[in-house]
């Protein structure tokens, strides 16, 4: 399957999804089903992208993309399968939307080759593992804006979304590690040592740390520290993780990264 189907799959799954998205805040039974179909059209895509390149289709920016847009409704629906919250359902239908939009707006080239760098083992699951991390960490990032807006209206935090913040951090700070330790055995592996230093190293550790910050202050038994400013910390990662995803690439120190291709 070459990218110029995307130009006739992109679209139904996008329409599939803002279905989805609308009547998931009305509450409604199919917006699972309208959401799930949208992102099987995607994930066929990608399979019959891969087949038709002879390599994971994860090179590039639009390629990336594609993950994304199938990796947050599928996040959104296992979330709201748990937790019952149509608001994530549709927020991860829109954005997934949004990179499916920006795919068709700024088609990429595509190569079947890659370089020597990035023809390892580890490739897959080290960009896997991230993509996976940045949906569910998005998702806490916009309960936590939930949960302050919650806050600021009735002075009562909502528990069931604190539970729903915590454990998403939980898991999306999980596949963050298992994103960096797939990637230094890479590293070792490619250029002959686990850490250098590099841009997108240094942000994606901060990054890391920002979301340690915050389990850390939900566990601590001190009153001292304000349950508004706990609940900013999920914000704030997601913008570090903005910035180690497409920030870095745009900085000085950019210029002699292994990690911009």
């Amino acid at each position: 399957m070459s990218w110029g189907w995307h130009s006739y799959l992109a679209p139904l799954s996008i329409i599939l999804w803002f279905l989805g998205a609308f009547l998931a805040l009305r509450d409604h039974k199919a917006a699972s089903l309208l959401v799930l179909a949208g992102a099987l059209v995607t994930l066929a895509f990608i399979v019959g992208l891969w087949i038709r390149l002879e390599r994971p289709p994860m090179r590039t920016m639009g390629e990336t993309r594609l993950w994304y847009s199938f990796f947050l409704p599928a996040a959104g629906l296992l979330a709201h399968r748990r937790w019952r919250y149509s608001w994530l359902l549709a927020f991860t239908a829109l954005l997934a939307s949004v990179f499916a939009i920006i795919n068709l707006a700024r088609p990429e080239m595509h190569s079947r080759s890659l370089m020597p760098a990035l023809q390892s083992p580890f490739f897959v699951p080290h960009v896997t593992t991230y993509m996976l991390s940045y949906a569910v960490l998005a998702a806490s990032a916009v309960g936590s804006v939930i949960q302050l807006r919650h806050l600021s209206a009735t002075g009562q935090p909502d528990k069931g979304l604190y539970d729903f913040i915590d454990n998403v951090v939980h898991v999306g700070l999980g596949f963050l590690m298992l994103g960096l330790i797939t990637g230094a055995a890479w590293a070792k592996e490619a250029w002959g040592h686990y850490w250098s230093w590099d841009p997108k190293e240094t942000w994606a550790l901060i990054t890391l740390a920002a979301f340690l910050a915050y389990l850390h202050l939900r566990l601590s038994p001190s009153r001292e520290t304000s349950a508004r400013l706990v609940l900013m910390v999920p914000p704030v990662g997601l913008v570090l993780l903005m910035v180690t995803w497409l920030g870095v690439s745009l900085l000085p120190a950019a210029m002699g990264s292994v990690h911009v291709y």
